[in-house]
């Protein structure tokens, strides 16, 4: 399956190059519509789902309606921009699948794994960012990706006696974390 590349711009503004690769991850990983009933989002098109966005028609929802949305309420209100690359691409797409905190966690445990003490609040602030930029880039990432699989992994474990949990989407997020 080859990508396009999403359109140029937004409103005449051009979309930043690491938008572009960032959101080209997402969009590999997150697809097209889909309406799964064990999926607590609801149905989702490009990973937009219908319960964060209960106005918009997700059925309707084109794939550059899509891009526009992740530049608007995810990279902008974001600070994705101002980490390496590999960290800024990672991060962004984990945090459109497990939210942004919820990434952001992932992210201060891999710096502690790096030797980098950070605080472990789910805020992409300056104190994120430092430290990321400081650490070896490849370390980080390989800390991220694992840090992404225990938390994928904990969050398939069933919720009580009797209960399934979300283990049948735990492959996919598995690839994802790892990817």
């Amino acid at each position: 399956m080859t990508l396009q590349l999403p359109p140029p711009a937004l409103n005449g503004v051009p979309y930043p190059a690491l938008f572009v690769r960032a959101v080209l991850r997402v969009l590999g990983n997150e697809g097209g519509y889909v309406n799964l009933t064990a999926d607590p989002g609801g149905a989702t098109a490009f990973g937009i789902s219908q319960r964060d966005y209960p106005d918009l028609d997700i059925g309707k929802l084109t794939r550059d309606g899509a891009i526009a949305i992740y530049f608007k309420d995810f990279w902008e209100t974001g600070r994705y921009a101002e980490l390496p690359e590999s960290i800024a691409i990672k991060l962004f797409d984990l945090s459109i699948n497990m939210g942004p905190s919820n990434a952001t966690r992932c992210l201060q445990r891999a710096l502690r794994g790096c030797a980098s003490p950070t605080v472990e609040d789910g805020r992409l602030g300056d104190e994120t960012i430092i430290a990321a930029t400081r650490a070896y880039a490849p370390s980080l990432l390989a800390a991220l990706r694992s840090e992404a699989a225990g938390y994928y992994r904990a969050a398939a474990e069933p919720a009580g006696k009797g209960a399934d949990g979300k283990s049948e989407f735990l492959q996919g997020w598995l690839r994802r974390a790892y990817q």
